[in-house]
């Protein structure tokens, strides 16, 4: 396989798709069948949430992590029931009320199922706002029989958000990304403008919960609205119909997905062209606090470590003190007033400084007192197995691969231990077929495994080279289609695909080294 053209020819269609390749979200799509029946696809969006239904009612992956697709997929079918056609406008024909009820009722009974024990809700961003939007919703449809809240979930956290949202009190950009669950008082809220795409907080469903009310209300607008509306209604014509009806939970992810292809495929020295200017717009990203992952998206550290990763071993070094924003004196927050905390954007942040001071060797010493801060932070918090789990994906094995590379190549003289721990988790966990995976063997993490087993060069292993061997021909022999299973977090679980395409360039490449060399 001739991984250099492979490569050349993920990297082109970063420029010629420059949105971002992600996969449709049952979330984001359900919440547009309620906001937007009049947008193109809507029953595209219908009949998809109707076809990724599982037998038992739920949508979405095991864990907790169906609780928001099916809340959201069950309040559309709900929705899309009731809807009724209004001053004789056109809207495409949906399925029967009796078949989009029996669905809709199925995933109510899917989550009386699992609200009434404790359920344990995955870390991903808004859900202690969304869980409860949705659920007012749902008790809305049905109030004779209300769904509970989860353990540790309450309605005062949407409330606050709902009167800042009326009050036309100025937003933090993070939260425009969530919109929707101010509900009506996000219609036209007067403190939100679209951005220049037309996007609110790189949202479909932000930007629909902002322009229904605009729509409604279009005479009563002052002509700057207007212009606005228009562009935010374009922008989601124009995301639906790429999608086919169905939404991503974030659109345009532009430097997210070309500074973690291009990292992934520069660090295993993979050969590549990079158009010239691709590395100029990713170094002008850069801004005083840092780069968002796109338009409509706060700055943040995680995108912006990656992004200067690429750009440093690209050969055009930016100096990371902008990350210094980020700092917290315990640890790098992914944005300011984070809640919680990401090991996987630490790894990054030191990918970050130690690409530039291997560039810049001179600035070495002003970098190596965080470096060696970050090194001991990585190290501590390793799981007794080997493993590090992380707050935006759902698998180890990327939390895993991220420590691993920050560690082995940047982590300083007490780097050997939990590298070596790691990597033998990653033997006690293959797979018989060769894979790597949470649920079950996946392209995806296989692809992490094997590159935490050879990247960085160091001394032949031949457990390691063994295990990433046989990672290497379950590459090879699986389906290395266009969709990979998303495991990647936001709203709802997302996969970016063209990330994930380099992460699997990048281990074939090393993996098909290990194999000449055995040979």
């Amino acid at each position: 396989m001739n991984y250099a053209r492979e490569a050349d020819e993920l990297v082109a269609t970063l420029m010629a798709r420059p949105w971002g390749q992600i996969s449709a979200s049952i979330y984001e799509t359900g919440r547009l069948v309620t906001l937007a029946p009049w947008l193109t696809g809507h029953r595209e969006r219908i009949d998809y949430l109707l076809a990724t239904q599982r037998a038992d009612g739920s949508w979405g992956a095991p864990d907790g992590y169906g609780l928001v697709p099916t809340l959201s997929a069950t309040e559309a079918l709900f929705s899309a029931q009731a809807e009724r056609p209004e001053n004789g406008s056109r809207r495409e024909t949906p399925p029967s009320g009796e078949h989009l009820g029996q669905a809709a009722r199925k995933g109510l009974d899917a989550l009386r199922g699992w609200l009434s024990r404790p359920v344990e809700v995955p870390d991903m961003p808004a859900v202690e706002l969304i869980v409860p939007f949705l659920i007012t919703l749902i008790n809305a449809h049905h109030p004779a029989e209300p769904l509970p809240l989860p353990s540790g979930m309450d309605y005062s956290r949407v409330e606050r958000i709902r009167q800042a949202v009326a009050s036309g009190a100025e937003l933090p950009q993070k939260l425009l990304h969530a919109l929707e669950v101010a509900g009506p008082d996000a219609g036209g809220a007067r403190a939100v403008r679209p951005t220049a795409i037309g996007t609110i907080g790189a949202s479909p469903a932000a930007t629909a919960a902002w322009l229904g009310s605009v729509l409604r209300h279009a005479p009563d607008r002052p002509g700057g609205a207007l212009l606005d509306a228009t562009q935010a209604r374009s922008h989601l014509e124009a995301v639906a119909t790429r999608y086919g009806g169905p939404v991503p939970v974030g659109l345009p992810i532009t430097v997210f997905e070309r500074g973690w292809v291009l990292s992934y495929l520069a660090r295993a020295g993979v050969p590549v062209e990079v158009p010239p200017e691709m590395v100029a717009d990713l170094r002008a990203a850069m801004g005083p606090s840092g780069t968002p992952a796109g338009p409509g998206l706060p700055a943040d550290a995680d995108t912006t470590s990656v992004a200067l990763h690429a750009l440093a071993r690209l050969g055009m070094p930016y100096d990371p003190e902008i990350l210094m924003a980020f700092d917290t004196g315990a640890h790098f927050c992914t944005w300011p007033g984070e809640d919680g905390f990401s090991i996987s954007v630490n790894a990054h942040v030191l990918d970050a400084f130690g690409a530039y001071t291997t560039a810049r060797p001179e600035r070495a010493g002003s970098y190596r007192p965080v470096m060696a801060r970050l090194g001991a932070l990585l190290a501590e918090r390793q799981q007794p197995d080997g493993s590090w789990d992380d707050r935006w994906h759902a698998s180890p094995y990327y939390a895993t691969v991220s420590c691993v590379l920050a560690l082995s190549e940047y982590g300083g003289q007490d780097r050997a231990r939990p590298v070596a721990r790691a990597r033998d988790w990653l033997l006690a966990t293959q797979r018989s077929d060769g894979s790597w995976g949470r649920w079950e063997g996946t392209i995806e993490e296989t692809a992490y495994a094997v590159q935490a087993l050879l990247l960085p060069g160091s001394a032949r292993n031949i457990g390691y080279e063994q295990a990433a061997s046989r990672g290497h021909a379950y590459l090879l022999h699986a389906n290395n289609g266009p969709d990979y299973p998303p495991l990647w977090h936001d709203k709802d679980l997302y996969s970016p695909f063209a990330v994930v395409r380099a992460a699997v360039l990048a281990a074939l490449h090393l993996g098909s080294k290990v194999n000449l060399i055995g040979q």
